[in-house]
């Protein structure tokens, strides 16, 4: 094979003792081997190869990806513009697990100082072939448990709004644990963080998250867990779809977050756990539901409020008590005054009576004086005067006077007048009356 190399010829090169007693030739110079390597490479002849498309990583000029099958794996390598050609004409871009069919020979980036070099089979063309067996089996393996029940379990459990303990389980150098404090920082959660730190990637990674997650649900008492990773291909994520895992988290009573990988990324332990965010940073604000900060300023402002509603309640109600305090004084004062008016005026109402009244006894008093004086002129003057007149008339009238003019006057025994010769002859016994006495009789019947 090193026929294609040539012995050192230079001084420098001659310097350069190579090994004492080797038969190998050289030393070559690192430069020119790499360049002989990459022209041997190149040399060999162009095939084509059958496998599983994983862990595509497109660049902005170059489109990287492995294809791998049961037995191995090699990497592939193809120009950004050559391989949107190549997807155009296979009608769609490959998806990672898809099995595809490439053409395509061995190539050999030698490097240099400050570059890696790196093997890659250098792709010129493309076929899709159908769905990778990769896919097939994780597909196989999610309708499984999903007719076993176990895609629900984990979603029927009740999250804490505002958990106390949570437990992160991630790699311990990856950015995953870096997110995760920060979002939670920004939400102001001040609990207890735990960490599961294990593999998150190769065939040791699915164990150890399993081990981790007993770990924590029976030591550290968690009342939810996250599953944070950062983005990879399908086969970096492949430990994420391990049955035993899924079985576990399905089967636990804390409630998973599980978040691997970028947005488009999707696992089996995503469809199994309580919830699949897209980052760590949402897996955070997924587990902590409530904005801390925000809560605790909001309780503070809601406080403040409470506290001087209460102030100016207790002020009002005080000054209404004192106001209620004062009203009896006042209601009294106020009676007072009116009955004091009310004491004036009836005062003044009672002058003013007694004025009126006094004005009106004097007035009568004049009138009777003045009928006094008028009834006494009548009697000392018209009145014996009208009783000398009224005398007269009487006596004229007296039968006394009669009598002394020469009539008798018949009375009875009883010295009843009779009047009619008749009462006279039924009387026995009579008297004669005349001027100076009364002169008895009897009456003789014929």
């Amino acid at each position: 094979m090193l026929d294609w190399m040539s012995t050192p010829s230079s001084p420098a090169e001659t310097a350069r003792a190579g090994i004492p007693d080797s038969a190998l030739a050289g030393p070559f110079p690192v430069g020119e081997y790499a360049s002989a390597l990459r022209a041997k490479l190149r040399s060999l002849a162009r095939v084509q190869l059958v496998g599983e498309l994983v862990n595509l990583r497109p660049s902005r000029t170059r489109v990287y990806f492995e294809l791998r099958d049961s037995s191995g794996a090699i990497p592939c390598a193809a120009w950004l513009g050559d391989w949107e050609a190549m997807s155009a004409r296979a009608g769609g871009a490959p998806a990672e697990g898809m099995q595809i069919v490439v053409a395509g020979g061995c190539d050999y980036y030698p490097g240099s100082a400050t570059s890696s070099p790196g093997f890659s089979f250098a792709v010129t063309d493309l076929r899709l072939a159908g769905e990778g067996d990769l896919l097939a089996r994780i597909d196989r393996l999610r309708k499984q448990l999903d007719g076993e029940g176990l895609l629900e379990l984990q979603k029927r459990l009740a999250r804490p709004l505002l958990p106390r303990t949570i437990g992160v389980i991630t790699g311990e150098g990856g950015k995953a644990r870096d997110d995760v404090r920060a979002a939670l920082a920004r939400r102001g959660w001040a609990g207890r963080l735990v960490w599961g730190f294990a593999p998150v990637q190769d065939r040791h990674a699915a164990p150890a998250i399993v081990r981790a997650l007993s770990d924590l649900v029976a030591v550290a008492h968690v009342e939810v867990v996250i599953v944070a990773r950062g983005g990879g291909s399908l086969a970096d994520l492949l430990c994420f779809c391990d049955e035993t895992l899924c079985r576990t988290v399905a089967l636990l009573d804390v409630p998973v977050i599980a978040s691997v990988g970028h947005h488009t990324d999707r696992t089996l332990l995503d469809d199994v756990a309580a919830v699949s965010c897209s980052t760590p940073t949402h897996a955070a604000e997924a587990a902590v539901g409530v904005d801390c900060a925000r809560a605790r300023s909001e309780q503070a402002a809601a406080a403040a409020r409470l506290r001087d509603h209460g102030r100016r309640a207790v002020l009002s109600r005080a000054r209404l008590l004192a106001t209620l305090s004062r009203a009896p004084a006042a209601h009294v004062e106020r009676q007072r005054t009116r009955l004091h008016q009310h004491l004036r005026e009836i005062r003044a109402a009672g002058r003013r009576r007694i004025q009126s009244e006094r004005r009106l006894t004097r007035q009568r008093a004049l009138v009777l004086k003045r009928k006094a004086d008028s009834s006494l002129l009548d009697c000392r003057r018209r009145r014996p005067q009208e009783l000398e007149g009224l005398a007269l008339a009487l006596a004229g009238h007296d039968p006394q006077r009669t009598l002394e003019r020469g009539y008798v006057l018949v009375e009875s025994s009883r010295g009843e007048p009779l009047l009619s010769a008749a009462e006279a002859r039924a009387a026995d016994q009579v008297g004669l009356r005349f001027a100076e006495d009364t002169v008895p009789a009897k009456i003789l019947r014929p």
